[in-house]
């Protein structure tokens, strides 16, 4: 593993990784056969948190960073052969089966509840750590310290605006979330976090 490795445009780069990931975030395979209806997910209280202004400026900062690392995997040639690349490959698939597999509850759940069942019974987030998994899996992949540093950034860019997503939920559900909190972690295997 090299910090930065030569950049070449080629077929076989982290860009690969990058399409399979926007793909599988943009058209979940588990969600046609759901009764998956988005803007009633939404319609009560709002498509996202209310972000502070410190929240919303990492929340950019966490977009650019995103795109910075899109950019940068079209140049990142993926080292064939060699057991980081396969390494990186498995990270990536548990990552995405576990962001599917926590896709389930969040596509078939009750609007008016929070969601609690699958996974969501040993994460409050499962969903972000199928995401983590998955940046891992890429960094490992490309065998760049450099991409792997800029993943790291942005995994802790991500999960520094959990706050506000777990303020709305209180805000929206009250003390059934709060409850549902207090028996479930943040993270797995993470003391619970509270608000």
């Amino acid at each position: 593993m090299s910090f930065i490795p030569a950049f070449e445009i080629g077929i076989w780069n982290v860009w690969i990784f990058m399409v399979a990931w926007v793909f599988f975030h943009m058209v979940p395979i588990d969600w046609p056969i759901f009764r998956y209806d988005i803007k009633a997910r939404f319609k009560k209280g709002g498509a996202s948190p209310p972000y502070s202004k410190t929240e919303k400026i990492i929340n950019n900062f966490g977009t650019a960073i995103w795109v910075i690392i899109f950019i940068y995997s079209i140049f990142l040639p993926l080292p064939l052969g060699t057991p980081l690349l396969y390494t990186g490959i498995a990270l990536f698939v548990v990552g995405l089966i576990i962001f599917e597999i926590a896709g389930i509850p969040w596509a078939t759940a009750s609007v008016d509840e929070p969601i609690s069942r699958g996974l969501y019974r040993y994460s409050r987030h499962p969903i972000y750590i199928g995401v983590f998994v998955q940046y891992i899996g890429m960094g490992i992949a490309s065998a760049s310290g450099l991409f792997l540093l800029l993943v790291v950034v942005q995994i802790i860019l991500s999960a520094a605006v959990v706050a506000a997503e777990e303020r709305f939920c209180c805000e929206r559900y009250g003390n059934t979330y709060r409850e549902y909190m207090n028996r479930t972690p943040r993270w797995v295997g993470v003391l619970k976090s509270r608000i």
